[in-house]
């Protein structure tokens, strides 16, 4: 039977995906968040005509021929306006970011005039009405929609939901995602491994990936390779809107997961994909609750992780539900020719003289090893059956952003 493919699992995974429900959130301690409902604004910015800079506010029609002197009868502050109005010949000190007095349409550039007592003479600068004033409105106006949902919400939108007057925001609620290890392999991080042991790290990765998402994560710890103790575990994260297990997943005498799992009622809808790494990649139902079992070694869990659980997670916040976008570039070293599954090889990319990307794989595909994925800054997508190819040839390469 031919194995699933990578664009078929994802389908699979965000087939009837809802976007979680609204939930209101203070402006401060919305960074991250992703918007629920369209934004319009509250207010208009700018408030009112107000100074670009140092200077003094006139009417234009009175510097019209230079020089030009003029009585000062007063001074505009930020947060303090001047009350009155500039008649003809006169004109008010301004400070930047203050109201421009009424009747006054220009703001004349404080290095372009001369004091003298309580006059100016200009003598030179920009004369037309309007210059530096910022308009009112001129940035946007109360009742302009902004901001749209599915947006997350950095330090940018913040900046200007508050701009808008908005105290309080709606933001998708964060999905919940539930994380456990599973193996007598593994220990906890800090622990000394003993005979045939390794520190457990896969899940922390993954757990990082899916908070950078959006996600509020909850690690249930390590299972043990006992129907008991997975039945046990797996039930802590039942209540959670994903639950993500790691290892177990192939077919050996203790890859229990999936039989754990088939006996609690999971309605599978997938396992295993054409893939590699990763090909024993498990997803299905229980409920409501979605569960997408990877693979135990590290980098295998963590490709999976980004090509499928990180869309999971924004189709969840409403964010546009797409795989992740390929960038061009030409290989620098020649390869052999692909196999049935799509492979992701860990790679590093560089500026050629003409500006377009080179990419090479790093030292080692091995899937266990974390340290070259470290190393890598891409993974270099090679398609089945692809055919051998030289140097120079063009290929689409997936930015590591995790």
């Amino acid at each position: 039977m031919a194995l699933l493919s990578v664009e078929e699992a994802l389908l699979r995974v965000l087939d009837a995906v809802e976007a979680m429900a609204p939930e209101p959130v203070h402006v401060a301690a919305a960074g991250g968040r992703t918007l629920a409902l369209p934004l319009a604004a509250i207010l208009t910015q700018p408030p009112f005509d107000a100074a670009v800079m140092d200077g003094y506010a006139v009417r234009a029609a009175d510097v019209a021929t230079l020089p030009a002197t003029l009585r000062v009868i007063g001074e505009a502050a930020a947060g303090h306006p001047f009350a009155g109005r500039v008649g003809a010949g006169e004109a008010v000190r301004i400070s930047t970011g203050a109201p421009v007095p009424g009747d006054a349409n220009l703001v004349v550039m404080q290095e372009n005039v001369a004091r003298d007592g309580a006059c100016i003479v200009m003598q030179a600068g920009t004369q037309e009405a309007g210059g530096n004033v910022r308009a009112t409105g001129d940035d946007f106006r109360a009742g302009e929609t902004l901001l749209l949902p599915g947006r997350r919400l950095g330090a940018r939108e913040i900046a200007l939901a508050a701009a808008m007057g908005h105290a309080t925001l709606p933001v998708r609620r964060r999905p919940q995602v539930a994380v456990l290890a599973t193996g007598d392999e593994l220990v906890p991080p800090g622990e000394r491994p003993g005979p045939g042991q390794i520190v457990a790290s896969n899940h922390l990765g993954v757990g990082a990936l899916a908070e950078a998402a959006g996600a509020e994560v909850a690690q249930i710890g390590i299972a043990r390779d006992t129907e008991a103790d997975l039945a046990r575990r797996l039930a802590e994260g039942e209540g959670a809107d994903i639950l993500v297990t790691i290892g177990g997943a192939s077919v050996g005498d203790h890859d229990l997961v999936g039989p754990v799992l088939e006996r609690r009622g999971l309605a599978l809808g997938f396992w295993k994909i054409a893939m590699q790494p990763g090909k024993p990649l498990r997803f299905g139902r229980l409920g409501s609750l979605r569960v997408l079992g990877l693979p135990g070694s590290p980098v295998s869990s963590l490709i999976c992780a980004r090509l499928f659980l990180v869309p999971l997670i924004h189709a969840l916040l409403g964010r546009p539900a797409e795989a992740a976008r390929p960038l061009e570039a030409r290989l620098a070293v020649a390869l052999e020719a692909n196999g049935e599954r799509q492979q992701y090889m860990r790679a590093r990319s560089r500026r050629a003289a003409d500006g377009g990307l080179l990419v090479a794989p790093v030292r080692t595909q091995d899937s266990s090893y974390l340290s070259p994925l470290a190393e890598a800054d891409c993974l270099l997508v090679r398609p089945p059956h692809a055919p051998p190819a030289a140097a120079g040839t063009a290929v689409q390469i997936l930015p590591i952003d995790f």
